[in-house]
């Protein structure tokens, strides 16, 4: 899927997202040392426009995110979100697309949802030969809606968001990493950190993750960008955590099997990337916070 049409498809799937906000206030996230069960809230409206004014870090005392829900939930307190200092064990990887949305399609009945299905084994086994955890958001041909993707890296520590894609332009055989866009100015009056604004604490983590793996990836393949380009992401915008789109180009290859002979090279990039992020993350203020 190009990059121009990811906020468009994350828009398509809006009915998702309400009813999503229908049961959201019934969830309840038991966090590891925590005494009481904790209630995301809602806060903020969706925002598409965007600023050139990057945010930093989120500091050790960040507010919780706060899920989207129809009435308000009670305040909790800044530093309730704080969380135990620990190290980056967690990728959460997200294969794009999956049931009804087969993503961009291809001559020969190339499909991108089938392909990111295919890559998330290959990418799966590379980061867990690092020593990392692997979540993924669909096993099979299902579809997960845009915030249930989202909500396993919010409910997690110590977590990276990793979601792919192949695209249906670009040059044949060659790979780019995106990174969400920078945020509007909000004033936040209420001490949550909204749902639609979840990425923004994270933008710089993100952008130092997004540039290691797209360092990897123009080794592994000619013609891939050096570093990371920033793009309107839906599935990134709602995730509280480092998070990233790795992009294979592309779909309009003659023989699928061009695509399915990239998987090794982009796994490896991967993670070799967030491998080479651990210290980075484990040394910003941000390792000590709840995503």
């Amino acid at each position: 899927m190009a990059a121009g049409e990811f906020e468009r498809r994350g828009w398509a799937k809006s009915f998702d997202m309400l009813v999503y906000v229908q049961i959201s206030l019934q969830k309840v996230i038991l966090l590891a040392g925590w005494v009481s069960p904790v209630f995301f809230a809602a806060v903020a409206s969706h925002s598409s426009s965007q600023s050139p004014a990057q945010t930093p870090p989120v500091a050790a005392t960040q507010a919780p995110v706060s899920q989207p829900a129809q009435a308000q939930a009670p305040n909790i307190p800044p530093s309730a979100g704080q969380a135990q200092r620990g190290g980056l064990s967690v990728v959460v990887l997200d294969p794009a697309h999956g049931g009804t949305d087969p993503g961009a399609r291809g001559t020969g009945g190339i499909r991108e949802s089938d392909l990111v299905l295919e890559f998330s084994d290959s990418v799966r086994r590379a980061l867990e030969a690092q020593g990392f955890r692997v979540r993924q958001t669909r096993q099979g041909n299902d579809d997960p809606s845009l915030d249930d993707r989202s909500a396993m890296a919010n409910a997690q520590r110590g977590t990276v968001f990793v979601t792919l894609h192949v695209s249906s332009t670009g040059l044949q055989g060659t790979v780019r990493v995106y990174t969400m866009t920078d945020f509007p100015a909000e004033t936040n009056t209420t001490g949550m950190l909204s749902w639609d604004r979840a990425q923004a604490p994270f933008l710089e983590l993100s952008r130092k993750l997004g540039d290691l793996v797209q360092g990897q990836l123009a080794l592994q393949f000619k013609g891939s960008p050096s570093t990371v380009q920033v793009a309107a992401v839906r599935q990134l915008r709602t995730t509280a955590a480092p998070a990233i789109a790795v992009e294979v180009s592309s779909v309009t290859v003659d023989d699928r099997a061009a695509l399915e002979r990239m998987a090794p090279g982009v796994a490896d990039a991967i993670a070799r990337g967030v491998a080479a992020f651990r210290p980075v993350f484990e040394a910003s203020p941000a390792a000590g916070t709840l995503p």
